[in-house]
Formats: C-alpha cells, sequence, structure tokens
C-alpha cells in the first residue's frame, strides 16, 4: 500500500476539516446549516473546486498520453473528466447565483431549488437527486471503492476490462477512507451533513486520481 505526498496532505487536510466539521455540527447547528453548509458556502466551493481539478488533471493525463494507444482508453478517461467537470457545474448551479441569471421556464417548473441544475429535478413525484445521486450512487460507489478493488487482482477479466477502460482504481487507504468518512458524517445531526459528504468524496477521489492501485494506466509503455 503506497501512500505518496499527496495522500499524506490531502487526508490530513481532509482529517481537519472533518474534526472542525463534527465540533460545528454538535456545537452550534443554526451556524453549520445557514453559514457553514449553506450554498454558494466554503463548503459548497471548496466541493466544487475539487471536482474541478479532478476533471483538469484527467485531462492532464489524455494531453501527456495523445500519442498512446489504443485511443479508446484515453476516450474513456475523457468522459470521465467531462463527468467531474459536469459535477463541478451542477454543485453551483452553472454559476447562475453568481452571475444573476434567472432560472428558465423548465427548470421552474420542474426543479425542487428552482435552480438551472440537472441533480435537483423532479420527474412526477421523484426527486433525481434522491434516485440517481442518493440510492443509485450509494450502490455504484460501494462496487467501485470496495468490491472492485478487491476482485481485480483475482479475475484477470476483470483486471483486462479495467485496464482497457483505464479506471483509475482506488488503493487500500482510500477505500478504508470512505468506511470511516461515511460513519463520521452519519453522526452529525444536521440534514446538510450530506453537503460536506460530497467534499469528502470530491477529495477522495482526486486522491484515487492522483495515486490510484492501477498506475500503470497512466503509462506510455502499456497504452
Amino acid at each position: 500500500m503506497k501512500i505518496t505526498g499527496s495522500d499524506k496532505i490531502g487526508f490530513g487536510v481532509l482529517s481537519l476539516f472533518l474534526i472542525g466539521t463534527i465540533i460545528i455540527g454538535f456545537s452550534n447547528e443554526h451556524y453549520f446549516e445557514n453559514n457553514f453548509a449553506v450554498e454558494d458556502g466554503i463548503v459548497e466551493w471548496t466541493t466544487t473546486l475539487l471536482l474541478f481539478a479532478s476533471s483538469v488533471y484527467l485531462v492532464s493525463r489524455i494531453i501527456l498520453l495523445r500519442k498512446a494507444k489504443p485511443k479508446f482508453r484515453m476516450l474513456c478517461t475523457l468522459l470521465l473528466s467531462a463527468l467531474f467537470f459536469f459535477g463541478a457545474g451542477e454543485e453551483i448551479s452553472w454559476g447562475q447565483r453568481i452571475l444573476g441569471m434567472e432560472t428558465s421556464e423548465f427548470f421552474e417548473k420542474n426543479n425542487a431549488q428552482k435552480e438551472t441544475n440537472f441533480h435537483n429535478l423532479v420527474v412526477g413525484e421523484t426527486k433525481i437527486n434522491k434516485l440517481i445521486f442518493g440510492q443509485l450512487l450509494t450502490v455504484i460507489l460501494v462496487i467501485y471503492l470496495l468490491i472492485i478493488p478487491y476482485f481485480y487482482t483475482k479475475w484477470s477479466w476483470l483486471n483486462k476490462l479495467i485496464s482497457l477502460f483505464g479506471v483509475p482504481l482506488p488503493m487500500l487507504h482510500h477505500s478504508i477512507a470512505f468506511i470511516v468518512v461515511t460513519a463520521l458524517i452519519m453522526i452529525i445531526p444536521s440534514s446538510k451533513r450530506w453537503e460536506v459528504y460530497e467534499l469528502a468524496f470530491a477529495m477522495i477521489f482526486l486522491l484515487i486520481f492522483l495515486n490510484p492501485k492501477n498506475e500503470e494506466i497512466y503509462q506510455k509503455s502499456i497504452l
């Protein structure tokens, strides 16, 4: 289990942040909800920057390996970068509140927060945020962070599939961080704790991309 400098710094910062979050969450719930984890607050903006940083880093890998093969792996990395860029944009409603843009008629009628983003859309009586970004995403995270890394070295077909797509896999300490962070966030009484949860995982994913279990996917020699 190789712990790099980026892991040490990242987890050090994340640990201090979580300690501060728990203290604030239990000592002053009003401040936690209305100042700390509020829309356009420090938590949301930090999450946005971390997601954007992941997107930019993945693009940097594509640029460095632009002459490598197969190109399919680079395409998958580009799609992953686009996914994190989308997440960053969604986090701040694509800058709507900052730029003072009005909400379009579609989002006014179908968005729970009346803002320009997709994760708060309501289809019928179903909230997309709860269905996709809650239940479905939880299952995906468990599979990606806990199940796949374990079987990656045991099943050759899975190893080949992951290598084909060039998916960065978490190291053991990243997976452990997932479990620890989940447990710590769950004890915070405020419903706004999920904002902090998003920040924590944005940090963990950035650390995974910087130091993946299968770091060979970033090497020209096998592409």
